[in-house]
């Protein structure tokens, strides 16, 4: 199954268990002991789901909720916090941060399992985007438009996909930059408006969904 989760988690053991748990489901797992290691890796690598202690030896797991929701690339990144934090404020204040689940430490690790599992089916119900005539299967990285199918570059399928997970809502050029090259400066913002106008083309849009926000960047339109 094409969905990574990454682990943040300093106990050994404890990371040990959820490593080997969930890769035996079938789950690619990537565990990290601290939070630099972790974002070191995810400025170039995002997961699907993040599973975060959130008392780690450098810096504080609800400081690493609040770095990611920066984002609003990185809405679509699930984030479970496993903590022996159990006071209810701990879990207020996690979720009001933007965590989706909490699970007190010390767990079962079925629960874990269980709670993961309802994650993936969300994520893989989210897989497949339709707006009128266009449906996009981002597992099978395939674009339909009329029941035929539209041959995207890489490029053009990230682009799409972010328009339409977030129909009417302005995505910025700084956020798609993210996505496709990580915010590598080598690449300037136009490059965007290349891909855009290819898109267009090949969806046969006009403008019709497709809608530039002048000096921000774009809007895909129910």
């Amino acid at each position: 199954m094409a969905y990574r989760i990454d682990s943040v988690e300093d106990d050994q053991d404890i990371a040990r268990i959820i490593h080997l748990t969930l890769e035996k489901q079938g789950y690619s797992v990537k565990t990290f002991y601290d939070g630099t290691s972790f974002f070191k890796d995810f400025a170039s690598d995002k997961p699907n789901l993040v599973l975060l202690d959130l008392m780690l030896p450098d810096m504080d797991g609800f400081d690493i909720i609040r770095q990611i929701r920066a984002d609003k690339a990185n809405d679509p990144i699930q984030i479970m916090v496993v903590s022996a934090k159990s006071q209810v404020i701990d879990k207020v204040d996690g979720l009001d941060l933007g965590a989706d689940d909490y699970l007190e430490k010390p767990f079962d690790i079925l629960e874990l399992l269980s709670r993961v599992n309802a994650k993936y089916r969300r994520y893989a119900e989210r897989q497949v985007l339709q707006i009128g005539e266009v449906i996009l299967d981002k597992s099978k990285r395939t674009c339909l438009v009329h029941g035929k199918d539209i041959p995207l570059t890489n490029a053009e399928f990230v682009i799409l996909s972010a328009l339409m997970s977030r129909p009417d809502e302005v995505v910025t050029r700084e956020e798609l930059l993210r996505q496709l090259w990580g915010g590598d400066k080598a690449y300037e913002s136009r490059t965007i408006d290349v891909h855009i106008k290819s898109l267009r083309t090949k969806l046969q849009d006009e403008g019709k969904h497709i809608y530039s926000v002048y000096g921000v960047g774009y809007r895909y339109l129910k």
